[in-house]
């Protein structure tokens, strides 16, 4: 399915993504981040998609939750790197450090000069990066990352895909 906008995560969940198939579904970071995708209307009422898809950069589950850099790598070159090309593809969505640098590989760019930070916004010819803490239970029940806070990562990733080129450039503020 083409979509303007892609939220990519880290990995599947051990009872959501790994279990259903489906990324971001079936687990408490899947309950979380749908209803901030329902909030800003980008899922219908039967629960689509609506011009947003929604991948892992790692495309099994992890031990221990973390992949390793050789899975990460491989898995980029494999599959994110063309998830990337996808036609109408505008802005991209990364949740996690793991996962921004996971989109930085797939599209060749040196990690030091796009920074992970929650609100941070990278330009790559047509494509917005925008990164955003992981809507974890450790970061959205201790306050790490509020409903707010991710509403506006969300808001911004979606303003970029309105211009004919993107008007934000490597900042941090959210």
């Amino acid at each position: 399915m083409d979509a303007p906008l892609l939220i990519v995560g880290l990995a599947p969940g051990k009872q959501g993504a790994n279990r259903t198939g489906v990324p971001f579904l079936g687990d408490p970071s899947s309950h979380w981040l749908r209803a901030r995708l329902v909030a800003a209307a980008l899922i219908d009422e039967e629960g689509r998609l609506q011009g947003v898809r929604i991948t892992n950069a790692v495309k099994c589950l992890p031990p221990g939750n973390r992949p390793t850099a050789a899975e990460i790598r491989t898995c980029t070159d494999a599959w994110l790197a063309r998830e990337l090309q996808a036609p109408g593809l505008r802005s991209v969505l990364s949740l996690g450090g793991m996962a921004h640098r996971a989109v930085l590989m797939a599209l060749g760019l040196r990690q030091a000069d796009h920074r992970f930070a929650h609100g941070a916004c990278h330009t790559h010819g047509p494509l917005t990066l925008v990164s955003s803490f992981h809507p974890s239970p450790l970061n959205t029940q201790t306050g790490r990352l509020s409903a707010a806070q991710f509403d506006a990562v969300l808001q911004r990733s979606m303003a970029a895909l309105d211009g004919p080129e993107p008007q934000l450039t490597s900042s941090s503020q959210a």
